[in-house]
C-alpha cells in the first residue's frame, strides 16, 4: 500500500491509474499527429499540450467515478466490462467536443477515430496484463503472523477471501486448542529453530505481530534481527488498517490510540475543511435546485405536507442538532414515538420516498446543516440520540466518531452497505474510525468521487 496524505492507496491501482492517464494523453497526441500528417492543420501538436492533459485528467476522473479503480476490481470480470462500457459513453462526449471546438482542439474525424481505437486497445491491453499479474502469487507479499488467537481471526478470514497477500504461516504463542486460524498453516518453532531461520525458509516479506500479551513471550531480539535483514515488522492493528483501510475494533487499545500517528484536529485542517464544505455545498446546491423542486412537488402530490423532515441527531462533541431531510416516509412513520431502524423493505416508505432514498436525494437538504456549521460534507453519518446512548454502552470507542463533524457522506457509506443492526454498526464504526484517524482533504475528495458511484449505482440504499 502507498500512503498519500495519510490515506492508504493500493500501489497496484495507483500504477494502473498513472499508466492509463498516460495512455489517454498519448492516444490524443496520436490522433493529433494523424491529422497533422493527413492535412497539416495550422495548429501544431505542441500547442495542444494543455488540452490533452485536461482530457487525460477528465477521463481518469470518469474511470474513478465508474469504480474502475476500486480495491475489488479483479474479483468479477463482468463488473469491469460493464463499467468500461459505461465509462466509454462518458469519454465519447469530450472526444466529440474535441472535434468540434477548433480553437481548443484540432482533432478531425480521422484523428478522433485513431484516438478512440488507441484508447480502447490500450486500456484492454493494460487491464489484461494487470489481471494476469494479479493472479501470480509471485507478486503477492508473503506474510508470517505471530499469534493464532482471536485477534487474528478476522485478519486470517479476510486474507483467504480477498487474496491480496499470501499468509505462509502462523507461529503460535498459546496452548493447543485455542487457535483461531487454519490448522494447516500453524508453524510452531521447532526446538532450537530461530524466527529468522523460519523467515528465510518461508521467504517471508513481512511479519505481523498479533500477540496480545507480549511480556516474556515475544522474541524481541529475533524480530530486530529480521527487521535488519529487510523484513518488514508490523503490529496487527496497523497491518489491518493498511490492507483494509479500516480499524479493527478487537485490536484497538488505548495505548495504540495515544501513540499512533493520526487522530489530529489541527486549526489549519479545520479552516481548510470549512472552506471546502462551503464551496462544495454551494456548488451542489446550485446544481440540485431543479431536482429539489421536482421532488418537493412529487412529495406533496403523493402524501401532502410537510416536505421536509427534521430529526434530532448527535453531532461533534456530542451536541444535538436538528438534521433536515426530504420526507421519504409516511407522516405517521413513528406514530408510537419509538425510534426504529430502517428496514430493507420498510413499509413506512412512500413510493416517492423509495426513489429518492435510492438516489440519496432525500439527503440534499442537509446542505443547510453544512452551511450552518452543524455538519460537514464528508464525515461519519450522524445518529439519533436514542441509538447513540445504546451503542455507546455496547460498542467500545463508539464515542470517538463524535470528535469530528458528522457528514452527508462518509467513508463508511461508500465502503459498506446500509446498516440496520448492532453488527452492521460495529462494521461501519471501523470505517468511521479510519476516517477520524486519517481525515484529510485528499481522503475527502476520494470519498466524494466514490459517492458519485454509490449514487449512480444505488449501492447500499434503503
Amino acid at each position: 500500500m502507498l500512503r498519500i496524505f495519510r490515506h492508504y492507496v493500493s500501489v497496484k491501482l495507483a500504477l494502473l491509474a498513472v499508466l492509463e492517464a498516460s495512455l489517454f494523453v498519448a492516444a490524443v497526441r496520436l490522433g493529433l499527429a494523424f491529422d497533422l500528417y493527413q492535412s497539416a492543420p495550422a495548429a501544431t501538436i505542441a500547442s495542444q499540450l494543455m488540452p490533452t492533459a485536461v482530457f487525460g485528467i477528465a477521463v481518469l476522473i470518469v474511470f474513478n467515478v465508474a469504480g474502475l479503480y476500486s480495491q475489488d476490481l479483479w474479483k468479477d470480470a463482468n463488473f469491469v466490462r460493464v463499467r468500461l462500457i459505461a465509462a466509454a459513453f462518458f469519454i465519447l462526449a469530450p472526444l466529440f467536443l474535441m472535434g468540434n471546438l477548433p480553437p481548443l482542439f484540432s482533432l478531425e474525424t480521422g484523428g478522433l477515430a485513431v484516438t478512440m481505437f488507441a484508447v480502447a486497445g490500450g486500456v484492454a491491453a493494460v487491464r489484461f496484463a494487470f489481471y494476469k499479474c494479479d493472479n501470480w502469487m509471485a507478486f503477492k507479499p508473503r506474510v508470517l503472523v505471530l499469534g493464532t488467537g482471536s485477534r487474528v481471526a478476522e485478519f486470517s478470514d479476510l486474507a483467504q477471501r480477498n487474496n491480496r497477500y499470501q499468509i505462509v504461516g502462523y507461529v503460535p504463542f498459546q496452548s493447543a486448542g485455542e487457535h483461531h486460524v487454519p490448522e494447516s498453516l500453524i508453524r510452531p518453532l521447532a526446538h532450537g529453530e530461530s524466527l529468522l531461520s523460519l523467515v528465510k525458509k518461508l521467504g517471508v516479506h513481512q511479519i505481523v505481530i498479533a500477540v496480545r500479551d507480549r511480556r516474556g513471550t515475544l522474541p524481541v531480539k529475533e524480530l530486530v534481527e529480521c527487521k535488519l535483514q529487510g523484513v518488514k515488522v508490523t503490529e496487527l492493528t496497523t497491518a489491518f488498517e493498511r490492507e483494509y483501510r479500516r480499524l479493527s475494533l478487537p485490536s484497538i487499545s488505548a495505548s495504540w490510540v495515544m501513540l499512533e500517528e493520526g487522530f489530529r484536529q489541527g486549526k489549519v485542517r479545520c479552516v481548510l475543511k470549512r472552506l471546502f464544505d462551503i464551496c462544495v455545498s454551494l456548488f451542489i446546491l446550485l446544481l440540485a435546485l431543479p431536482v429539489l423542486l421536482v421532488t418537493a412537488i412529487a412529495i406533496v402530490i403523493e402524501s401532502g405536507f410537510p416536505i421536509l423532515y427534521r430529526q434530532e441527531r448527535v453531532g461533534q462533541r456530542g451536541r444535538v442538532f436538528s438534521m433536515y431531510k426530504l420526507r421519504s416516509m409516511r407522516t405517521d412513520a413513528e406514530g408510537d414515538g419509538k425510534p426504529r431502524w430502517a428496514a430493507a423493505k420498510d413499509d413506512r416508505t412512500t413510493r416517492v420516498g423509495r426513489i429518492i432514498r435510492k438516489l440519496r436525494i432525500d439527503e440534499l437538504p442537509q446542505i443547510v446543516n453544512v452551511l450552518k456549521g452543524e455538519m460537514s460534507f464528508v464525515g461519519p453519518r450522524p445518529e439519533r440520540p436514542f441509538f447513540v446512548d445504546q451503542l455507546a454502552e455496547k460498542i467500545p470507542y463508539y464515542a470517538m466518531r463524535h470528535t469530528v463533524k458528522p457528514g452527508i457522506t462518509g467513508w463508511a457509506q461508500v465502503c459498506y452497505p446500509y446498516g440496520a443492526s448492532i453488527e452492521d454498526t460495529v462494521e461501519k464504526l471501523q470505517y468511521d474510525l479510519y476516517y477520524v484517524k486519517n481525515h484529510a482533504l485528499f481522503l475527502d475528495l476520494c470519498i466524494l468521487f466514490a459517492t458519485v458511484e454509490v449514487v449512480f449505482c444505488g449501492k447500499g440504499a434503503r
